[in-house]
């Protein structure tokens, strides 16, 4: 029975041994081939973003175009049970399942999580093209998704070299997501938390060896970050916390609720939008109409800045200008639907830091009626965002804790995150409620 115990805890030990491993050739891997996309779409959103007005608004437009024609133009789909294939086998770079919602990139991720030697890492260099033309070119989508998935792809194709590789398959693919994200983010354990919650989505185990693997990938990637200097996203710090427990409280709540209703509405809207089951063409059409109306809005509004890329120039505007809370509550809201047109039309990137951007907005509209700084107001808002709007709470926790602060203003984000939380699960739960009406009830209830 011992000797049966032993071997029994060594197996486990060389399990774990080997996860780390994987974490550690992964993470490497994955983390430098997310660093260095990451500064080349980062560039062409400078250069974008340094243009005209028209410009800013035409040139994004054109991306989503683009990468619409890289997925539904370059790729194709797989041949049906019993047809006879239509491409060969070395296309599998361009070959998409029948079912598959193409620019997904955050579905692939969630789908194979636990089973990461089904992942298609093939795929990544059109879905790369894709990201690029959304992303690089100004849409209104972020590098998040881009970077978990383009880490997992890294680990996965390392891994995919024969049988004796293959043992470092999933902890490779792993610990590239967590690199990914960390590297991005610039603190470990958003890395960590943010592959392990995705994997949640699908039941992935949260086992000993999984655990490991992100860990290790997500040091790695801040390993990389440091090393480098890079601060690839500039996050918001609280300097000023609240005069006492009552203030901090108060803003929670409120901050927490507002952040939370329109992220998470906003996130049910981008999910139908992804699954929209119309042809490719009509959700250029009208997912850029929008797109493009938008963006006018907002330069209007707010200035050029707040128009184009996932949301920073947004929040860069907020800073510099003393602007009513009505007009910080309008952008906030313009920033949500422009993020989802894109999305209807079929941009390809991640929607994590343009609810970062709506929830910093979001929060920044109490700052004054409160009488908390703004900083506090948008850190806040923004660690709601992601509660809300991604429904990846302990990811948003761990940003609170990686950003840091005084402990009085750390704890206020981190009451807001579980407010923002709750916020959207009531405002999802209600709008699911009102769909399921008839629509005779509907409009006796709107009277």
């Amino acid at each position: 029975m011992r000797e049966q115990t032993d071997s029994a805890g060594g197996s486990r030990w060389k399990s774990v041994a080997t996860h780390g491993l994987g974490g550690l050739f992964g993470g490497l891997v994955g983390g430098f081939v997310v660093v260095g996309v990451t500064l080349a779409l980062k560039a062409g959103l400078e250069l974008v973003s340094g243009q005209a007005t028209w410009v800013l608004i035409v040139v994004p437009l054109l991306g989503l175009g683009l990468a619409v024609l890289v997925l539904q133009g370059i790729g194709v789909s797989e041949a049906a049970p019993g047809e006879t294939p239509r491409v060969r086998r070395w296309q599998a770079w361009r070959t998409f399942p029948r079912d598959a919602i193409r620019a997904d990139i955050t579905g692939d991720v969630v789908d194979t999580a636990g089973e990461e030697e089904r992942f298609p890492w093939r795929l990544a260099p059109i879905r790369l093209l894709a990201i690029f033309a959304t992303v690089g070119l100004g849409g209104a989508m972020g590098t998040e998704a881009p970077a978990c998935y383009l880490g997992v792809a890294a680990g996965d194709c390392l891994a995919d070299r024969g049988r004796r590789w293959r043992q470092f398959l999933r902890p490779a693919a792993v610990g590239g997501g967590a690199a990914g994200v960390a590297a991005l983010m610039g603190i470990p354990l958003v890395g960590t938390a943010y592959v392990l919650e995705l994997g949640r989505r699908r039941n992935a185990p949260l086992s000993i060896e999984r655990v490991v693997a992100a860990l290790i990938g997500g040091i790695i990637g801040w390993g990389i970050d440091v090393t480098f200097g890079l601060s690839l996203i500039r996050l918001v710090v609280p300097h000023e916390p609240p005069r006492n427990f009552a203030q901090a409280a108060i803003t929670a709540v409120f901050i927490g609720a507002l952040s939370g209703v329109i992220t998470g509405l906003a996130g049910s809207a981008i999910y139908r939008a992804k699954k929209w089951h119309a042809s490719p063409a009509v959700r250029l059409a009208l997912g850029g109409l929008a797109a493009g109306v938008t963006a006018v809005a907002l330069a209007l509004i707010a200035g050029p800045s707040a128009a184009v890329g996932p949301g920073g120039g947004a929040i860069l505007w907020a800073e510099n200008n003393n602007a009513l809370p009505a007009i910080l509550l309008v952008v906030a809201v313009l920033r949500a639907v422009a993020t989802t047109a894109a999305t209807a039309a079929g941009g390809c990137g991640g929607v994590f830091v343009p609810f970062l951007a709506v929830g910093d907005l979001a929060g920044r509209v109490f700052a004054p009626g409160l009488g908390v700084g703004n900083d506090l107001a948008g850190s806040a808002g923004a660690a709601g965002g992601i509660a809300g709007g991604y429904r990846l709470p302990f990811t948003a926790v761990a940003m609170v804790l990686g950003v840091g602060g005084p402990p009085l203003a750390t704890l206020t984000c981190l009451a807001t995150v579980g407010f923002a939380f709750l916020a959207a699960a009531g405002a999802q739960s209600m709008l699911e409620k009102i769909k399921r009406l008839p629509p005779f009830a509907r409009r006796a209830e709107a009277h």
